[in-house]
């Protein structure tokens, strides 16, 4: 069972979670973390752990750090956990169709690409068929 009162240095998440010391103190900076200081150090709490995984979770996702910062902040304040759930299943909403329509858009360029290929081959064929009657007809 984890222990509940572990504590994490600055080093320690971000050779975890594969981000900088720098993105951490970022996320700070945007009150997005709070780590407890002692001294100059900062000290991570389970809840700060917690945090960090939801803000990468949130930028693999696509979501913007203000989007991420709403939602992670959302669960301490009011309307707490509902409010957040609600916030969260209407930006999941919105990014889902983004990524949808990029999807198309994708589909689309790759048709036309296909196409675009498919005649620039007929053309180097027809092409190369001109040059080799050409040179026949000269012989």
């Amino acid at each position: 069972m984890p222990n509940p009162d572990r504590t994490w240095t600055i080093a320690e998440l971000a050779e975890e979670f594969g981000v900088t010391h720098r993105s951490l103190r970022h996320y700070e900076d945007l009150d997005m973390l709070a780590p407890e200081r002692v001294g100059n150090a900062r000290v991570y709490h389970r809840s700060d752990r917690v945090r960090l995984s939801l803000i990468l979770r949130g930028k693999r996702l696509g979501f913007s750090l203000p989007q991420i910062r709403t939602i992670v902040t959302m669960y301490d304040q009011q309307p707490g956990e509902a409010g957040q759930l609600r916030y969260l299943l209407g930006e999941l909403s919105e990014r889902r169709a983004d990524l949808e329509q990029r999807r198309r858009d994708i589909e689309d360029s790759l048709a036309e690409l296909e196409t675009l290929e498919r005649r620039c081959r007929e053309d180097l064929a027809r092409l190369q068929t001109d040059v080799e009657l050409g040179s026949k007809m000269g012989s």
